[in-house]
């Protein structure tokens, strides 16, 4: 989750196009800041933890509004939606038939946690089934998940590109030299998902694939945090910017979930320190667990 969680941060003062469209920006500025994609990341993540790998559908759904209504209500100001904003305070909350970009963002947890393509897929249609129960709003959430569990199990660009372009008719042969001029904010999963996918494809590095998304303009922040999210699972995360992604988020309430999601994965808390010398800072952290993680049988 942290790619997700760096992504939005790193995006989040270049929103609404106010960006010249470079990679070439300072990373953090005091700018910058969580916004609803980091949190609703990290209430989906917590969601999927507490229910376990063995949950049924209606298991994660409920969970997904329990939690999501939860952080909401503890972040009311992170920047929601105006239609989101009204189901996290609604009594008896029901999909409203969005495709928005709101439910790929989310996603990242389920492309980490579980053993396979299929149920990967699953979770995320869960996940987002929940509010954005339009076709292209549950496509963006799968798509999203299943390029980071691509890219964590150790497929190759080319194969994550030919599966998303196989299994949900995105068009990812565009460069974003091309697609650049001409793209401004748009909150569709259909104008948001392949653009972030393409920034991920064209990057070397993690920073480079964040530097990539938000250059297009634009969403930036949701931008910068799907392909983030792909990202960290192909190439890893510097332990600088995983130091600084814990020193930009409320300790006690995210970093909890983010630690809880760490041991899951098998990964030492003790790893994500504060404190960052100059070796630790030029070493990258292997975010991409191999083995299996969320056994689904």
């Amino acid at each position: 989750m942290y790619g997700a969680i760096l992504g939005d941060i790193i995006g989040s003062p270049f929103e609404f196009d106010r960006g010249d469209k470079t990679k070439e920006f300072d990373l953090f500025t005091k700018g910058c800041d969580f916004t609803d994609d980091s949190v609703m990341t990290i209430a989906v993540g917590e969601a999927l933890l507490a229910v376990g790998p063995q949950a049924t559908v209606k298991e994660i759904e409920e969970a997904v509004v329990t939690n999501m209504q939860d952080w909401g209500k503890r972040y009311p100001y992170a920047g929601y939606g105006g239609r989101f904003r009204y189901w996290l305070r609604e009594r008896n909350p029901k999909p409203y038939g969005s495709y928005g970009n709101g439910s790929a963002m989310r996603v990242s947890a389920a492309g980490g946690l579980y053993d396979s393509l299929e149920r990967t897929r699953e979770v995320a249609r869960a996940t987002a089934n929940v509010t954005h129960n339009h076709p292209e709003g549950i496509k963006g959430a799968e798509a999203t998940a299943s390029a980071i569990y691509m890219a964590r199990n150790g497929s190759s660009k080319e194969e994550i590109k030919e599966y998303i372009e196989k299994e949900f008719h995105y068009n990812l042969d565009r460069t974003l030299d091309e697609i650049r001029p001409g793209y401004h904010m748009d909150e569709t999963c259909q104008r948001t998902v392949p653009e972030a996918i393409i920034a991920f494809l064209e990057s070397k590095d993690f920073e480079d694939a964040v530097r990539n998304a938000v250059s297009l303009g634009g969403d930036t922040d949701t931008l910068g945090a799907i392909t983030g999210s792909i990202a960290e699972a192909f190439y890893g995360i510097p332990a600088v910017l995983i130091a600084e992604c814990k020193s930009r988020i409320d300790k006690g309430m995210m970093t909890d979930v983010l630690d809880e999601f760490d041991h899951v994965l098998g990964r030492s808390v003790d790893t994500y320190s504060d404190e960052v010398d100059e070796t630790q800072a030029n070493q990258m952290i292997e975010a991409a667990i191999r083995p299996v993680l969320y056994s689904a049988g």
